[in-house]
């Protein structure tokens, strides 16, 4: 069985090899121009396609919508009783059909050829010179694109397997490449993608750090009773030092523990200004959650002041605040 689980997933890698070679030779030229209809879409990608092909493009339009690119799937058989309705004008339709040859897609043409909607089509079709193959589907493309392949992974050469990989492999690959030439950025992807670990890791300082009166802060004359006061009663374990609202120092427990040990009770005759850490650690309040746990996980500390571009104190961000989410 261990034979059988390899010879699949071989039989599926030298598919997305050839595919990768279709699309660095014979096949640069129709991706780039998929790319380019994509981009120019003004409406939504429509994706659709029947059984395993329709599961893989279910999976193609979520990831274009989740890289800046609008898109939705289209059943083909729900299509024709009424969901035809979903493609407009200035859409782009992409269907994928192994055979090229799926009657519930090929009854959908004559209404994205009524619309003047671009059609860009994945099909097992061997379209490039010796082998040269056109399906009823790749024939009414505006751009058809190569997902054939030497065989299934199935023992009995029958189930999608090395075709739907193919077909997969080729929507990721059209996905990223249209991410980046509209310059997709990970802010971009943060504000699509809120929810679970990923949307935690990708969450904004802002959203985790304590404001307004939770914030502990003293000025640099402040006596240094009343900063381990301010301390103890805000419970972050630091106190920001402050002039108006601009940060100038940080003391931390740390700070407090090594000050009793070099001058005992002394300390309390000494001010916030004399103690203080000036030119503190910071961060910016959209900088990601994440980079801030780095940040304390790298200086070892568990407070971080949260400042704006000009250095005015707008929260603290603790790192118990971030081991409550799916980030830690």
């Amino acid at each position: 069985m261990n034979s059988t689980g390899e010879n699949v997933v071989r039989i599926e890698a030298e598919a997305l090899r050839r595919l990768a070679d279709r699309i660095a030779g014979p096949m640069a030229s129709d991706f780039h121009r998929a790319l380019d209809l994509l981009f120019s879409c003004s409406g939504r990608v429509v994706v659709t396609g029947m059984g395993k092909s329709g599961l893989i493009a279910r999976k193609i339009a979520a990831t274009l919508s989740s890289t800046g690119t609008p898109a939705l799937y289209l059943h083909p058989a729900e299509a024709l009783h009424g969901d035809l309705g979903m493609i407009a004008r200035g859409d782009v339709v992409l269907a994928l059909s192994s055979s090229g040859e799926t009657a519930e897609i090929l009854e959908l043409l004559p209404t994205i050829k009524r619309l003047g909607v671009p059609l860009i089509t994945f099909s097992g079709d061997q379209l490039y010179p010796p082998n040269c193959h056109l399906s009823s589907l790749a024939q009414a493309a505006e751009v058809a694109l190569d997902c054939s392949i030497a065989k299934e992974a199935c023992s009995l050469g029958l189930a999608p397997t090395a075709s739907t990989t193919t077909m997969l492999a080729l929507g990721d690959a059209l996905a990223v490449a249209l991410s980046e030439k509209r310059g997709f950025k990970e802010e971009d992807f943060a504000n699509l993608h809120p929810g679970g670990k990923l949307g935690k890791k990708l969450s904004r300082v802002s959203a985790f750090m304590h404001t307004g009166d939770a914030v502990p802060r003293v000025t640099p004359q402040t006596r240094m009773l009343d900063v381990i006061y301010e301390m103890s009663r805000k419970k972050l374990g630091i106190t920001t030092v402050v002039e108006g609202d601009r940060l100038v120092g940080i003391i931390s427990d740390g700070d407090l523990r090594r000050l009793l040990e070099r001058h005992g009770k002394d300390i309390l005759d000494l001010s916030a200004g004399e103690c203080m850490t000036p030119n503190p650690r910071t961060i910016p309040p959209d900088a990601f959650a994440a980079q801030a746990l780095d940040l304390m996980e790298q200086r070892k500390i568990t407070s971080l002041a949260v400042v704006s571009s000009d250095n005015r104190l707008e929260g603290i961000i603790h790192l118990h605040d971030l081991w409550g989410t799916e980030m830690v």
